[in-house]
């Protein structure tokens, strides 16, 4: 039990302030109260999609919002960028998407990732072994045609003058068409540990697509500079909306995206979901508003040792599926944009209404307006991964349907919960999360008192380092009645250290069973 389990606060309405507070106490005050955040919902994807999302959460016993957020980033993955939404008008988003899913150490991340990601590697894979012939052809030729200019070149410079013309021009000819040799890339779906610098190169060799899927979050590291020492979100920025890119650098090729697309599906620890606020222009510049986010409750220490294992069919189907999307739009050279049906339309709009009626001064999305004003467009994004992934065969050569933007609509709900828990979480008083910290330490262990000592060795180390590092949090805890401090004993004449302070907590803590 937690302080905002609502077992916690049962029938509060009915209780007198003796029955609340127990004699001699007053009435706590919550601390900034959280809700109960909802889970994802996996029946909002196709059925091939759902079923492996559950699958993968069951035999790994890990939050189903792990598994379904990476869903949404390996078909968005797949898509490469090929696809978007045009909505009305001028109107349209391309189909990748940015999600970050918080979770503490041990939540077994790196195996949903691993089952998740699996056939991306293997359609990766597959790539590299097709394009192995054109790949080497490709370089053959450029490596005949630099060996010709270079020929031709020194033909020229030990020419006779009246020959010297002919030569001449044959060399430029030669070396023009050297220069034009290109050698493509060797394929490549996935990222990790990437720069900013070496992402814009890889978008450069790949068409103009990459995907970061990583169960840790040293991305939000890089951007803030790791590597440079100040931040660099620019790829990152044009790569979420498909702006152009243009790269001119000292000593390297200039380089050109037209419509870049990155994929992000990251899980990272809470802490980091909490710190990235402070990268310097992260909130200004809309990096974080480009993010989907999730903060499932951990099942560490609820787990089912026996859990149902993933089916080898929802397995195959799932690989089979997603590798076919991944190397059919691998091959595309233009993007085809998807329709929504007039039914599909009026859905969408309808939840514009509803954003734009929650986004004035007093409305309850005015405190993510960054965030909320992207909504819609994360909306219109899902439901054409919604969409692809119903119809892997042929999505672009039907509109989506009503039925699909509602389930888009149902995630685009999901996500705007979170993302409200996760920027209050980004804004809060330090003071706050620490005194959150403690108070569900007591709720859990229904501690009845306590000596601050005992408190700081039962606390994490990773946020209390030193027994000092408590005192804002149980200033705060008694300021709302939580907690509240002993009168010290009476000092003996024998002189020492004085014991350390000692506390009770509130009895609602220690309900009576």
């Amino acid at each position: 039990m937690t302080p905002h389990d609502p077992e916690l606060w049962a029938g509060f309405d009915e209780m007198t302030p003796e029955d609340i507070a127990g004699p001699g106490w007053d009435e706590p005050v919550p601390l900034n109260p959280r809700g109960q955040l909802p889970a994802f919902p996996v029946d909002a994807l196709p059925g091939w999609l759902a079923a492996m999302t559950a699958g993968v959460a069951e035999e790994t016993q890990t939050p189903v919002d792990l598994a379904g957020c990476l869903a949404l980033a390996v078909v968005g993955a797949a898509a490469g960028g090929r696809l978007t939404v045009t909505v009305r008008g001028q109107w349209s988003e391309p189909v990748n998407l940015y999600t970050a899913v918080a979770l503490p150490p041990g939540n077994r991340k790196s195996a949903v990732f691993g089952l998740m990601t699996k056939p991306l590697l293997a359609a990766e894979k597959a790539l590299i072994e097709l394009t192995a012939p054109q790949r080497a052809e490709a370089a053959a030729s450029a490596r005949i045609s630099k060996a010709a200019s270079e020929r031709a070149e020194k033909l020229a410079v030990n020419a006779d003058p009246e020959k010297l013309a002919g030569l001449t021009a044959q060399a430029i000819s030669l070396a023009e068409a050297a220069e034009r040799a290109v050698v493509p890339a060797e394929p490549q779906l996935v990222a990790d540990d990437v720069t900013a610098e070496s992402l814009t190169s890889l978008l450069a060799q790949q068409d103009g697509r990459i995907a970061i899927l990583s169960p840790e979050g040293e991305i939000f590291e890089i951007i803030a500079g790791r590597y440079s020492g100040v931040p660099n979100m620019g790829i990152f920025l044009k790569g979420h909306a498909g702006d152009m890119a243009r790269v001119n650098r000292q000593a390297r090729d200039a380089q050109y995206i037209e419509n870049p697309a990155i994929t992000m599906g990251l899980a990272v620890q809470p802490d980091v979901l909490d710190s990235i606020g402070q990268i310097k222009g992260a909130d200004g510049r809309g990096l974080l508003a480009r993010f989907l986010y999730s903060k499932p409750k951990s099942l560490v220490g609820y787990r089912n040792l026996t859990p149902e294992l993933l089916s080898p069919d929802t397995a195959g189907t799932y690989a089979k599926t997603l590798g076919h999307l991944a190397l059919t739009l691998a091959g595309w050279t233009e993007t085809a944009a998807l329709t929504l049906t007039p039914e599909a339309d009026a859905i969408l709009l309808a939840y514009q209404r509803v954003t734009e009626s929650r986004l004035g001064k007093d409305g309850s999305l005015a405190p993510i307006v960054n965030w909320a004003s992207k909504r819609d467009g994360a909306v219109a994004r899902i439901a054409g991964l919604l969409h692809l992934a119903a119809y892997p065969e042929a999505a672009w050569t039907r509109p989506i349907a009503a039925s699909t933007m509602a389930a888009a609509t149902r995630l685009g709900d999901y996500f705007t919960a979170h993302a409200l828990d996760v920027f209050n979480a980004m804004k809060a008083d330090p003071a706050q999360e620490a005194a959150h910290t403690v108070l569900t330490h007591l709720s859990e262990t229904r501690t009845g008192s306590f000596t601050k000592r005992d408190l700081f060795r039962a606390m994490p180390r990773s946020e209390f380092p030193a027994m000092s590092d408590l005192d804002p949090a149980l200033d705060l805890l008694e300021e709302h009645g939580w907690v509240r401090q002993q009168p010290p004993p009476p000092r003996t004449t024998r002189g020492g250290r004085p014991p350390p302070p000692r506390y009770e907590t509130h009895p609602r803590i220690t309900p009576a069973v």
